[in-house]
């Protein structure tokens, strides 16, 4: 009896996790107490700390936000459960689903099922709208949720996931007309068109499930070990279809990073080639003579930061592409330890050349490059699949950031600290393909 007591108990630990997952920083030196006061140190500076991005709202809802943009976006909410299920901390998931089922969530017409991508923070729709990458979060965030918890403690967590599931499948929509004066992005959509998370031809992720950006993918959105994950746990009949999801991503993201630099464009097509300046009606055309400008959605930005640590995702959980993702890694860390560690800017040209002015996407209203604490992190990652002697730099540089504001006051609590958070996890273990314990 006490045998099968012992079993069971070790079970019910192993099957939390599906395995130990290294703690890197404790490899490169930092002691295990170090390592865990560090870690509570970043959380907190997430969730409860004077520079916060999660707050509260009555009893039983919470929002992630985006303070310098003053809303709350599919990224941060659904960013927000996948950190919150991986700490264990069941009611800041809780409050974050709520809120995003209440106010972001579509319950009918034709975006049924999927989110808005940005609200204000008192609930209201800023776009109707989804980015692809959020719903991807929310799924994957859900299954967890259920395998953690199970689905009786008030929410069906897989119930969501498996809804969610069935709304992202191709279906046929009639756009409904613009709101007067708000111009879209790109042409009013006319007659029939398509609607789905995922591009049925090529099996990759959409930049947006309807309208224009339906045409092409972000690199960024393309997280193999999520599809995974869906076919282990969603229970929707789509297992070999969701591996297949998998395996074509891994082939995109061999042809979206630069052989050389590692670097990948914040867009592009999806068979990896560049995006092309649009030309709508309406829109400015260059004068005689005039060089045509470039797409500046094909240099490495803001977006672009997460490959790395999307790729260190993969290659953690799943280790199906591990080889080419262990030289991506030392890849990409090369090029940036050439730009030098402490120094090296936040947007670069695939081929690791500075972008003109104008290519230079803005934030918080700076036009301009800086070393961000957010590509640090994700650098900082993708140690984990580097065996050359720098990768301790790039780990050394993230443990003694500071996430403080620029000389200048700009400040992001927001994706540079969610980014951040993410690499502390990915670096000390915690960061887990969580499997059933119920």
């Amino acid at each position: 009896m006490r045998k099968l007591i012992i079993i069971t108990i070790l079970m019910a630990i192993t099957t939390i996790v599906r395995a130990e997952c290294r703690n890197v920083f404790v490899e490169m030196g930092y002691q295990p107490a170090q390592v865990d006061a560090k870690l509570k140190e970043v959380f907190n500076d997430v969730f409860r700390g004077p520079n916060k991005v999660y707050f509260e709202v009555g009893d039983s809802m919470g929002y992630v936000s985006d303070i310098k943009n003053h809303d709350a976006r599919t990224e941060g909410m659904s960013y927000g459960m996948m950190i919150a299920v991986q700490f264990g901390e069941k009611d800041i998931f809780d409050r974050l689903w709520r809120w995003s089922k209440k106010y972001m969530q579509h319950q009918s017409g034709n975006r049924e099922g999927y989110f808005a991508w940005s609200c204000k923070t008192d609930g209201t729709r800023n776009a109707d709208g989804a980015a692809s990458d959020g719903e991807l979060y929310f799924i994957t965030a859900l299954i967890f949720a259920s395998n953690r918890w199970g689905d009786n403690t008030g929410i069906n967590y897989k119930a969501e996931a498996q809804r969610i599931l069935n709304c992202i499948q191709p279906k046929e929509y009639t756009p409904e007309p613009r709101p007067a004066g708000f111009p879209g992005f790109g042409p009013q959509q006319q007659g029939p068109q398509k609607m789905y998370l995922i591009d049925p031809e090529t099996k990759l992720i959409t930049f947006t499930p309807d309208g224009f950006g339906n045409r092409y993918t972000d690199p960024s959105y393309h997280i193999p070990a999520f599809y995974e994950v869906w076919a282990k746990w969603a229970d929707d009949g789509r297992a070999d279809y969701w591996r297949a999801c998998a395996q074509a991503s891994r082939a995109f993201l061999h042809k979206a990073t630069h052989p050389v630099t590692g670097l990948n464009a914040d867009m592009c097509q999806y068979d990896g080639s560049e995006m092309q300046m649009p030309r709508w009606p309406g829109m400015p055309q260059p004068k005689p003579g005039e060089k045509p400008r470039r797409n500046g959605s094909n240099n490495f930005r803001y977006d672009s930061w997460r490959v790395p640590m999307n790729i260190t995702l993969d290659y953690e959980w799943s280790g199906a592409d591990a080889e080419w993702q262990r030289g991506y890694g030392e890849r990409i860390q090369n090029f940036f330890y050439s730009q030098g560690v402490d120094k090296f800017v936040d947007q670069y040209r695939p081929d690791g050349s500075l972008p003109e002015e104008n290519e230079i996407l803005q934030a918080g209203g700076f036009r301009k490059l800086r070393h961000s604490i957010g590509l640090v992190s994700t650098v900082a990652a993708a140690s984990i699949m580097c065996q050359h002697d720098k990768r301790k730099e790039f780990v050394d540089a993230l443990w003694n950031a500071k996430h403080e504001p620029f000389e200048d006051g700009y400040f992001d609590a927001y994706y540079d600290g969610l980014l951040r958070l993410f690499a502390f996890m990915h670096l000390s273990g915690i960061y887990r393909e969580i499997v059933p314990q119920y």
